[in-house]
C-alpha cells in the first residue's frame, strides 16, 4: 500500500466514525421531480434488506480506485445498470457479511481480502422495496477481479480523482416513470451512474473529500 493511499484510508476510517453527510449527499444524486409528480418515498419500514461493498484500492498506477459492476443486459432486475457488487441478505445473514459474500461471488474476490473500514447510510430503493446497507471497504493493492458471468457483464473501476472532477457529474432530461425527468449522473469510461448507485457514490465521495482535507490539514 503506497503511503498516500494508506494516509487517505487512516482519514477515511476516522471520517466514518465520526458522522455522515447522510441524506444531505445522497440526494445531490437524486433524480429531480417536478411538483406535479409524487417522488417516490426514501424511507420504509417494510423492505428487503441487501448489502453492497463500496471497494477502494490504489491501481496499478497507484490511484485510489472504486469498484464498479455493469450488470448484465438480459436480468430480469436492473439489467445494464451500473451497481456496487452486493445482493439480498439471506435468512440469518447481517448486511456485511451479505456485501461480502456477494463481492466473492460477483467478482471473485475473497472476503479476507479486504477490510471494513465502516458504513455509509441506509438508502431505501422504492422500486424493488430494498433498504441497502452500504459497507466501505479497502484492499492493499489492486485485486485481480473475475467477473461472474451469469449476473456480471464487466468490472468498471472508477478513479477517485475522477469521479472528484465537478466535469464528471452531468445532469440530461430523463423520461422516468412516464416523464421526463432530470436525472443527474456520474459518466465513467462512456456508462452512467447514476439512481441508487450514484446517490451512494455521492455521500463516499462527500466523506473522500472531508478525509482528504483531515490528512492535508496534517501535512501542512
Amino acid at each position: 500500500m503506497s503511503i498516500a493511499f494508506d494516509r487517505l484510508v487512516s482519514a477515511l476510517e476516522s471520517q466514518l466514525r465520526n458522522g455522515l453527510p447522510g441524506p444531505e449527499a445522497q440526494q445531490t444524486m437524486a433524480p429531480r421531480y417536478d411538483a406535479g409528480h409524487r417522488r417516490p418515498p426514501t424511507e420504509s419500514t417494510d423492505c428487503t434488506n441487501a448489502g453492497v461493498l463500496a471497494l477502494l484500492y490504489p491501481n496499478a498506477h497507484g490511484v485510489p480506485t472504486v469498484l464498479l459492476t455493469v450488470r448484465r443486459s438480459d436480468l430480469p432486475h436492473h439489467p445494464g445498470q451500473i451497481s456496487f457488487p452486493g445482493g439480498r441478505c439471506e435468512a440469518g445473514e447481517v448486511p456485511c457479511d451479505t456485501a461480502l459474500r456477494e463481492t466473492h461471488e460477483e467478482v471473485g474476490l475473497s472476503p479476507e481480502a479486504s477490510t471494513i473500514l465502516g458504513s455509509l447510510t441506509s438508502l431505501y430503493i422504492p422500486p424493488s422495496g430494498f433498504c441497502v446497507h452500504p459497507f466501505v471497504a479497502v484492499c492493499p493493492r489492486a485485486p485481480a477481479f473475475t467477473a461472474q458471468e451469469a449476473e456480471v457483464e464487466m468490472v468498471l473501476p472508477a478513479s477517485l480523482p475522477h469521479l472528484l472532477d465537478p466535469g464528471t457529474r452531468t445532469v440530461e432530461p430523463w423520461t422516468l416513470y412516464g416523464r421526463s425527468i432530470d436525472v443527474p449522473y456520474y459518466a465513467v469510461d462512456g456508462h452512467a451512474v447514476w439512481g441508487a448507485t450514484a446517490m451512494m457514490l455521492a455521500e463516499l465521495l462527500q466523506v473522500v473529500r472531508q478525509a482528504s482535507n483531515e490528512f492535508s490539514g496534517r501535512a501542512a
